[in-house]
């Protein structure tokens, strides 16, 4: 009978082990699309330099990160709250975003915030949504 038992207990630390590390690896690869998604949208808006077309639905910017997202897969949970509460715009809930002036008006500077696709409800509780965001900041981008 003691033996069964120390069978028991090597089997339910294998499991947790396993499900440890697939969560894990899982974290890894969500955070790999929220970094590949703040590069493409900073590179874009880049390329466009800033225009307002990056962040309506209207301009060929948009359409270029919306298509870049759905590409390798990103679709992060609901954005809105969380970019308000910071003092960010949702943009097509894929990204956030601030303008930020520089040098006197003349320059401007765009920081881009991505949030990690998670939608764990313990985790998102406890940590809260802000620990999985990833930012960036555009080179400055003249007027």
């Amino acid at each position: 009978m003691k033996d069964a038992f120390g069978g028991i207990v090597n089997i339910v630390l294998v499991a947790i082990f396993l499900v440890i590390i697939s969560g894990i690896l899982g974290l890894v690869v969500n955070y790999t699309k929220a970094f590949r998604m703040k590069n493409v949208v900073i590179s874009t808006i880049e390329q466009y330099e800033g225009a307002s077309g990056c962040f309506d639905e209207s301009g060929g910017c948009a359409q270029r990160i919306i298509e870049k997202s759905k590409t390798f897969g990103y679709h992060p949970t609901n954005l809105d709250d969380s970019c308000r509460r910071n003092g960010y715009e949702p943009a097509y809930n894929l990204f956030c975003y601030k303008r930020n002036d520089s040098d006197s008006g003349k320059k401007y500077i765009f920081t881009v915030v991505t949030q990690v696709d998670i939608d764990i409800p313990i985790i998102n509780r406890i940590m809260g949504l802000s620990i999985f965001q990833v930012h960036g900041d555009t080179r400055a981008i003249r007027k």
